[in-house]
């Protein structure tokens, strides 16, 4: 499996526990519908599955740890886009720190 696709996983995985995260939130915090958190529950399960679409030689652990630097970079990026936070400068040095941090464990080439 090529790494851009394997990246898409992750960004999609991403995406859905995000997505879904969000949705509960703001049926519990906004007092939204109902409907938001059904929403919000299918896409955490989606987000579930997408993982096991990584390489075949991917273990568990790896592709966690990876998606958890992806995670904090989509996260950050969530917040500016959709509740309108800009990130400061320790965001995006964090945020740039994990996503290295992740493509290390991931695509590093092991003997």
């Amino acid at each position: 499996m090529g790494i851009i696709k394997s990246i898409f996983y992750f960004i999609l995985a991403g995406v859905f526990e995000i997505g879904g995260g969000y949705l509960v939130w703001i049926w519990l915090r906004e007092g939204k519908s109902i409907m938001f958190a059904a929403m919000g529950a299918i896409a955490l399960i989606l987000y579930g599955i997408i993982p096991t679409l990584q390489p075949p030689n991917a273990n568990f652990g790896r592709v966690y740890a990876t998606y958890g630097g992806i995670f904090i970079i989509l996260s950050v990026l969530w917040g500016w886009k959709i509740d309108n936070i800009t990130p400061d400068k320790f965001d995006l040095i964090g945020g740039t720190i994990a996503v290295i941090g992740a493509a290390i464990i991931m695509y590093a080439p092991r003997g």
